[in-house]
């Protein structure tokens, strides 16, 4: 296990009604016995910060799945870092796959984002990983370290900055990564981050995230440089977020 603390952040996506907020109740109560051994945080959508917030009792760590890279202006329909921090949010998603796939996102612009976290006070959990055309052709290492330098600010320390390690190919999809190809890619990442950011680099977190469920979570999270989880589908089961969460009680 690792030696730095550990986070396990369970990302909802576009899921969740004022209702869910019973379901998010039964993490916190969950929780409760595990919060000296693993930060617990959720991030659910915006709709919900203010209402998660307020339920959390500080145990569970509240996050926003996106922001937008200025502070406010006339971009219908987005959110800033700022209105995040407002409504109580520790932390924020940026550069998720599904934004970089779907919006079309560069790694500038992931960069311009991390920057805007950092600008409003918020950990921003950075996102990079391949897709499954790239490891077939072997350029899983190429691609993350390209979208390592271009998406993270040179300002980066162990206090603002998690990075998320996400196979495209294995989120949603069932599959998942060996134990093995976990570590040499986060060993990378721990490489890149020692050579770039030598003073913060052994404390910065690295989570795994691509299909994390119950039943592969031990196994996933001993590997050498994972420092927790980023989970998707499994995050909105209480239970099952709880039991992953759980591998470091």
């Amino acid at each position: 296990m690792t030696t730095r603390r550990p986070l396990v952040a369970g990302n909802w996506k576009m899921n969740g009604l004022m209702g869910s907020q019973e379901d998010f109740r039964k993490v916190v109560a969950g929780a409760k016995g595990l919060r000296e051994k693993v930060d617990i945080m959720v991030c659910p959508p915006a709709t919900l910060v203010r209402q998660f917030v307020g339920s959390s009792d500080g145990i569970v760590e509240i996050g926003g799945q996106d922001c937008h890279a200025e502070p406010s202006g006339a971009f219908t329909g987005d959110i800033s870092a700022e209105m995040l921090a407002d409504l109580g949010a520790r932390a924020v998603i940026v550069g998720h796959s599904e934004r970089r796939a779907f919006h079309h996102e560069t790694d500038a612009e992931v960069w311009r984002k991390a920057q805007a976290a950092w600008r409003a006070g918020l950990l921003a959990i950075v996102c990079i990983g391949e897709s499954r055309d790239d490891r077939t052709a072997g350029r899983t290492l190429p691609v993350v370290g390209m979208q390592f330098e271009g998406s993270i600010p040179d300002v980066a320390t162990a206090q603002n900055l998690v990075i998320a390690y996400e196979p495209v190919w294995a989120i949603g999809t069932g599959l998942t990564p060996t134990p093995a190809d976990v570590a040499e890619v986060h060993g990378f990442i721990r490489g890149r981050l020692t050579a770039r950011f030598p003073g913060a680099a052994q404390g910065v977190r690295i989570l795994y995230g691509g299909s994390v469920k119950p039943s592969n979570a031990k196994e996933l999270m001993a590997v050498d440089n994972v420092d927790g989880a980023l989970v998707g589908g499994a995050s909105l089961n209480p239970d099952e977020f709880l039991a992953i969460a759980r591998v470091y009680a």
